[in-house]
């Protein structure tokens, strides 16, 4: 049985005032919190196992190589990878994005054409206009409509021979929408051309099966996955990460180094250069284990009902627009009220201890298309409730009130 309150509790931080104020945590699409048995995994490492990895001998060595490589293990069965070695660990959904643009440079040429949509975060656009920056190849974008939706029939018509690259997020995070990746794959595959998704927004509320999409490349961040900061992970075909040449030189990619040649390591370990983030990794598996316990489907079911509810209590408010209307979305809602500059209100939500997020959210193509400079965003966890909407649209009226 999915219980809120329950679960509340494994979350220190949500017990805070904030301004004196309870703690009403709506920035969740940013980051989410981090419950005590994640908390517990990072004190337990540093405590018992801290050492680097994979050459020591000693061991607090081996104990930590085997703590992260069981982390590793635990994404691709949580991803369904069909090897361990098609995970590599990142330190989050940006530095994945470019480490598949830079080694793409290998591969394009000026004749050939990138596709991007208009809803992408920023890291999902500037690595691809660097990369045709560097090549000569050219990037198009699949426009969206008023309803925050992309328009797929543009997608078909921009598809061609020249298509080499496609990108799209799985979830818009400015927006909420949730895109119809599984068409976009196959299109992108019956023209021969590769496909990445940003799972960055999606991950926290589907878990993906990247073997029954069919997807390329598929990216997320642990920090949105109730896990720390500064990790991530990029899956990729076995196929495709033989043939990207590395991203970072140095140590741990390497097969035998001499001055006049440079052999590299086999997957995964030829895209993860340095000392990694070994903490960070196998809290990322902690992370994983925690939400799979409580279950997706719990949790996509939950928080559903959070964003009806929200979603028919803040329409409720004159003046209140609300962006990004698709049928399918997941438990966001970005908003702004009339006349009123959104960083305003998210001003005084926070003096109400309501923290929201305020801005353009890295995606100012979707605001451009609606003519405003940003917009309120409220983003809920399954950690969230209904009780602390009804703060959230009590602070909106406030703020309207104040504002007005």
């Amino acid at each position: 049985m999915f219980n809120v309150n329950s679960i509340r509790q494994d979350f220190p931080i949500l017990s805070r005032k904030v301004h004196g104020k309870p703690l009403v945590y709506f920035d969740n699409a940013a980051t989410s919190q981090t419950p005590k048995q994640v908390i517990d995994v990072i004190v337990e490492y540093y405590s018992k196992h801290n050492a680097n990895i994979h050459r020591g001998v000693h061991a607090l060595s081996q104990e930590a190589t085997d703590l992260y490589e069981q982390a590793r293990k635990k994404i691709q069965t949580h991803f369904n990878a069909a090897k361990s070695h098609e995970i590599i660990f990142t330190s989050g959904t940006t530095h994945s994005i470019n480490l598949v643009a830079n080694g793409f440079s290998n591969f394009l040429g000026k004749n050939d054409e990138i596709i991007v949509s208009a809803l992408e975060h920023h890291s999902n656009i500037v690595p691809w206009q660097m990369l045709c920056e560097r090549t000569g190849a050219k990037l198009k974008v699949i426009p969206m409509n008023n309803e925050g939706e992309l328009v797929i029939s543009e997608f078909d018509t921009l598809l061609s021979k020249n298509t080499k690259l496609v990108f799209v997020n799985h979830v818009s995070n400015a927006l909420g929408t949730v895109n119809p990746i599984e068409y976009i794959i196959g299109k992108a595959h019956e023209v021969g051309a590769a496909i990445l998704i940003d799972g960055a927004q999606s991950s926290p509320h589907i878990k993906p099966d990247v073997q029954a999409l069919d997807v390329d490349f598929y990216v997320a961040s642990a920090h949105k996955l109730c896990g720390p900061t500064g990790v991530g992970m990029l899956y990729g075909k076995e196929e495709w990460l033989k043939k990207l040449p590395p991203y970072q030189g140095g140590g741990e990619m390497i097969a035998e180094v001499t001055f006049e040649k440079t052999t590299y390591a086999d997957l995964p370990h030829k895209f993860e250069a340095g000392t990694p983030n070994i903490c960070g990794g196998i809290a990322f598996g902690a992370a994983l284990d925690y939400m799979n316990n409580i279950g997706f489907e719990a949790i996509a079911a939950y928080e559903q009902e959070l964003l009806d509810y929200a979603t028919k209590e803040l329409l409720m408010i004159d003046g209140l627009k609300i962006y990004g209307t698709s049928e399918h979305k997941t438990a966001v809602i970005s908003f702004n009220l009339e006349g009123i500059h959104p960083y305003d209100v998210g001003t005084i939500l926070d003096q109400q201890g309501i923290a929201v997020r305020t801005g353009h959210h890295c995606a100012q193509p979707i605001m451009d298309y609606y003519n405003i400079p940003g917009t309120v965003r409220a983003s809920f966890s399954f950690y969230n409730t209904k009780e602390e909407i009804d703060a959230l649209v009590s602070g909106v009226k406030k703020a309207q009130r104040m504002l007005s």
